[in-house]
This record gives C-alpha cells, sequence and structure tokens, in this order.
C-alpha cells in the first residue's frame, strides 16, 4: 500500500515544483502549446510514461493547454508517487 504524504512533505514537494498547486487531495498543472497536435503529443508522451509506471493523471484538453491532475486514490490523496510523476511530466514538457 502507498502512503500518503504528511504536510510539510506535500509543501516541500510543491516547492521544488512551482508550477504546480494543491487542489485538495491533488496537485495540477496547465501546460500551454502552440496548437492541438503539440497538446496530443504532450498527452501521448504523458501516457506511455503513466503506463510505464503505473500511475494515471487526470487529463484535460483544451485545445492548446492541457491540465493533468494527480492523486494516489490507494493512498487516499498525495503520495511520493505524484511528488515523481510531477517530476516526470515537467521533464517532458516542451512547449
Amino acid at each position: 500500500m502507498v502512503e500518503k504524504l504528511a504536510e510539510d512533505a506535500i509543501e516541500s514537494g510543491l516547492a521544488e515544483r512551482p508550477e504546480w498547486s494543491r487542489n485538495g487531495d491533488s496537485i495540477q498543472r496547465t501546460f500551454a502549446f502552440g496548437d492541438f497536435l503539440g497538446s496530443m503529443d504532450f498527452v501521448s508522451r504523458i501516457a506511455a510514461r503513466a503506463e510505464e509506471i503505473q500511475h494515471h493523471p487526470d487529463i484535460l484538453i483544451r485545445y492548446s493547454k492541457v491540465t493533468l491532475t494527480l492523486s494516489t486514490h490507494d493512498a487516499g490523496g498525495l503520495s511520493a508517487k505524484d511528488m515523481d510523476f510531477a517530476a516526470d511530466c515537467d521533464r517532458l514538457y516542451t512547449a
């Protein structure tokens, strides 16, 4: 079972990822692209990584913007898996 992060660990993780914000028991970031195809290319890279690590985000696509929401349902909130995957998403982002 995955453990839920303590508040101080969440704050520390978000300090390392300033583009991400907390939304209740999840973290969220919107990524911007030049067009729809750029958004879809990013989503494809995110999907491949999510499958590799078996941790799947909620994905909202709005033409040239993609919003990812991360939470660990098994932990009942945020876990290290979310912070690690947020870092992966940041690395996969190319505007």
